[in-house]
Order: C-alpha cells, then structure tokens, then sequence
C-alpha cells in the first residue's frame, strides 16, 4: 500500500524523522510526519513505560527531530504538533484494549521506518492529516 501523504519516518535506532529529500511532500507533510511520530511515541512510552509524555516532552521531541533533520516548524507548529497528537493518541488510547494498545503502540513504532507498509498505520496518518486539516494547519 502507498502512502499518499508520503509519510515521513524515524529511523532505528534513534527513531528521528528521515525527511526524504526527493520525494515531493505536500505542504502538510512534515507536520502530518511530526504528528504521526509524536502519536506514536505517545501511545509506545505509555504502553511500554506506564507514563504519558507531557506537552513540553512532546514539543521537546518534536524539536529534536526536527533539528537533526534540518527541518523547521515554528514554535507555535511545534507546540500545535505537541497538543494535538495528545488528543489522538489518548483517543486512540482509550478505545483500545491493553493488548490491541500494545500491538498499536508497536505497529506505529515499526511503521515509522519507511520501508515498513502499515495499513493501520496509513489510517492513522491519513487521521493526522485530517486533524492538521480541521484545526487548519494545513
């Protein structure tokens, strides 16, 4: 399956955005990829450790990747990026049983390599990008 937002990833193993230089990207791309990334951390460090990343944690992140990719998103994106991917993943979180939320957290972590197909991993994104959409940060 392709992904038609051309979905960003984290590389393995430090799981930081790879921006793909060549590939044309929409200009909701690197906030779709941020949000996405910053879902799926959420939901791994919540399943994995127990504990739901803050809001600065999320912006903290969200920064890191961003600066090692040589990309830029204002604070005002970064901090959207950090709030809004708090409310999809506690959605997600909540509508899911331990074990799905397990299996969710982790398909989201190996989806995030961009040689790694994802079906619930693209319905996710494309969730993403309607999220950027109807707060219009598109």
């Amino acid at each position: 399956m392709t992904d038609t937002y051309s979905r960003q990833s984290l590389d393995s193993p430090s799981r930081e955005p790879a921006f793909d230089a060549k590939r044309d990207e929409p200009a909701v791309g690197i906030r779709a990829a941020t949000l996405y990334a910053l879902v799926a951390h959420r939901l791994s460090t919540y399943y994995d450790h127990g504990h739901w990343l803050t809001q600065a944690q999320g912006e903290a992140l969200c920064s890191e990747w961003l600066l090692r990719s040589k990309k830029q998103l204002s604070l005002s994106e970064r901090k959207s990026c950090s709030v809004l991917s708090e409310g999809v993943a506690a959605q997600i979180k909540d509508s899911l049983s331990r074990e799905a939320g397990l299996y969710t957290a982790h398909e989201l972590m190996e989806s995030l390599d961009p040689r790694y197909e994802s079906e619930l991993g693209a319905s996710i994104m494309d969730e993403c990008v309607r999220v950027l959409k109807a707060f219009d940060l598109t």
